[in-house]
Parts: structure tokens; C-alpha cells; sequence
């Protein structure tokens, strides 16, 4: 697995947590497949965190571009990142 620099790491994880940030943008931007992803987040979070964040993501199809729906065409809320 690629060592990722602090602010990488946080970043990844932060992606992984947002609903409707899909996993194929996670391996655009840092190569990591879902099951890499999956494993750095057993890794980085405690276990109880972990579960929780399967538990959230298995099977949210805002997660997977081929389950979503065609009128989502971005990946994240407008307001997420405000000025």
C-alpha cells in the first residue's frame, strides 16, 4: 500500500465518510481501489469507527457511479465547501 502524506490520509478519509463521494473518485485521485480503501480505513479508524463506516457504505449506491443515478453529477453538496 502507498504511504500517503498526513493531509492525504485525512483527505481519503474524509472522502470515504461523504455519502455521495463514490469510490471511484477515491482511486482517481489516490489509486486506492475500493478493497485497498476498505483496508486503510480498518488501519486508520478505531474498530468501533470502522464498523459503523461499513455499516454506512455497504451498499449506499450514491457510493458506486454504475448505481447512481444519472441525475447526480457531482460529488458533493453545493454547500459542503463554503467561502
Amino acid at each position: 500500500m502507498n504511504t500517503y502524506s498526513p493531509e492525504d490520509l485525512s483527505r481519503i478519509i474524509e472522502m470515504a465518510w461523504e455519502d455521495r463521494t463514490p469510490f471511484e473518485a477515491i482511486e482517481n485521485l489516490y489509486g486506492l481501489n475500493q478493497h485497498q480503501l476498505i483496508d486503510l480505513m480498518r488501519k486508520e479508524l478505531k474498530s468501533g469507527s470502522f464498523k459503523l463506516w461499513r455499516k454506512r457504505t455497504t451498499g449506499r449506491t450514491t457510493k458506486h457511479l454504475k448505481l447512481r443515478s444519472p441525475e447526480i453529477n457531482r460529488a458533493y453538496c453545493p454547500t459542503q465547501y463554503k467561502r
